[in-house]
């Protein structure tokens, strides 16, 4: 993860939170009266996050004393302490919210990927993401997969080439459009193609596509049109396919199946925060 481009996220997403000042904490506080907080898992999962709380707390206050209790990527229970940061009350508070959020979907994210990619083992087919990521957070929730055990597809329009149905209606075919972008790229940029039908898949070969992407297709039809793409060209599935469905997909033998639900659509774990102050509790 690149540790710059963190803490200018987390310095925006901090700053949109506390604006001038935390009136409730600032208020309630003396400067420099201390107490501890604890991230506590409410239901199991697998853990993401731990550079964010690292990072977060100490943009508020380097002061702050931050102990990551798992690693990203390993399995937590319900009721497991997650973390816990010791330090100036305010400061502690004033970062819970934001940390918190971004920890609770990452952790999210992380189990849903994981999940996957156990349902793929055994097999030579890896499950990736998308694009479909929340603007703003996608460095965070790509890496999130990683830890999960899934893996990442392209990170943006910059780092490879996918020709798309509505670039090959532009184009005119699947020829001319790959024939195009390879004359003006340079040799390290990966070419797909997206394909739906038998005639599809031979052209995007014999244009000499990096990587061919069987787009909604049926487990079924994926076992067939593989048949025509070599062995040294990349296969991937996309397209309704989730993890409802996702085991029926395990013997197509493609290299890749894209899961936009690893992202778009996952529900943040149930992480909660408690505080204890040196001469009592507050909840």
């Amino acid at each position: 993860m690149n540790i710059l481009k963190l803490k200018q996220m987390l310095q925006q997403f901090l700053m949109e939170d506390i604006g001038e000042c935390d009136v409730t904490s600032d208020t309630i506080f003396d400067k420099g009266e201390q107490g501890t907080l604890t991230f506590i898992a409410k239901e199991g999962g697998v853990f993401s996050g731990g550079a964010v709380i690292q990072t977060g707390f100490a943009l508020l206050d380097e002061q702050i004393e931050v102990c990551v209790l798992v690693k990203d990527g390993e399995v937590f229970e319900e009721g497991q302490q997650l973390a816990k940061m010791t330090g100036d009350m305010a400061s502690l508070l004033k970062g819970e919210r934001v940390v918190l959020n971004l920890v609770q979907r990452m952790s999210g994210i992380a189990t849903q990927a994981h999940k996957a990619a156990m349902i793929l083992a055994g097999t030579k087919t890896r499950a990736c993401d998308t694009r479909k990521t929340t603007p703003g957070l996608r460095m965070l929730e790509k890496y999130a997969v990683r830890s999960g055990g899934a893996f990442n597809h392209r990170y943006g329009l910059y780092d490879a080439v996918m020709i798309k149905d509505n670039h090959i209606s532009f184009a005119g075919s699947i020829t001319k459009a790959v024939q195009t972008v390879k004359s003006k790229l340079g040799h390290t940029t990966k070419v797909e193609v997206e394909t739906e039908s038998p005639q599809q898949v031979l052209e995007a070969v014999e244009a000499g596509a990096d990587i061919i992407m069987f787009d909604n297709r049926s487990p079924e039809e994926i076992k067939q049109l593989i048949k025509l793409v070599p062995a040294h060209i990349i296969t991937e599935a996309s397209g309704g396919i989730h993890l409802d469905n996702l085991a029926s997909y395990r013997e197509t033998g493609v290299d890749y199946i894209s899961l936009g639900s690893l992202t778009h659509s996952v529900r943040a774990l149930d992480i909660s925060a408690k505080v204890k102050e040196r001469e009592g509790i507050l909840k």
